[in-house]
């Protein structure tokens, strides 16, 4: 009650106070929620002066059966796998993730979806997309690994 009430008097504040017609505060969603195994065991990065992040990767797997475009239980089964970048910067999830994600664990992880560009090693512009994690759930198949 004391949220909507707050958000109501925001966006009276905007709507009032700005000078600026174009700005109208929406409410956005950029979730994503993964559900595969570990590529690669995590590292932990620090560049000077910025907080330490937990890098690892990510596969998914797409199925299905190729057929003559009818539902069918015959045909030959296509799969893919898509690789993703993970990123961990939140404090004690980092910590937890270093220790205890491990190449092929089977994991479910949310987060946000964050778009950057870096310069190569030969001064090309790359872009990168990556997926900063909000929240790790360990599988209950791994701890029986453990």
């Amino acid at each position: 009650m004391l949220r909507n009430a707050s958000t109501q008097i925001l966006k009276q504040f905007v709507r009032h106070r700005t000078t600026d017609t174009s700005l109208i505060l929406e409410r956005s969603i950029n979730k994503v929620q993964l559900l595969g195994r570990v590529g690669q065991d995590p590292v932990m990065r620090q560049v000077e002066g910025r907080n330490p992040v937990t890098i690892f990767s990510m596969a998914t797997n797409e199925m299905w059966r190729s057929g003559e475009g009818e539902p069918t239980t015959t045909g030959d089964v296509t799969q893919k796998t898509t690789w993703h970048r993970i990123s961990v910067f939140k404090p004690g999830l980092r910590d937890v993730a270093y220790q205890y994600v491990k190449k092929g664990s089977r994991i479910l992880v949310e987060g946000k979806l964050d778009y950057g560009e870096y310069m190569d090693k030969n001064n090309v512009r790359r872009q990168a997309t990556t997926i900063i994690a909000d929240n790790i759930v360990f599988l209950s198949e791994n701890l029986r690994d453990q």
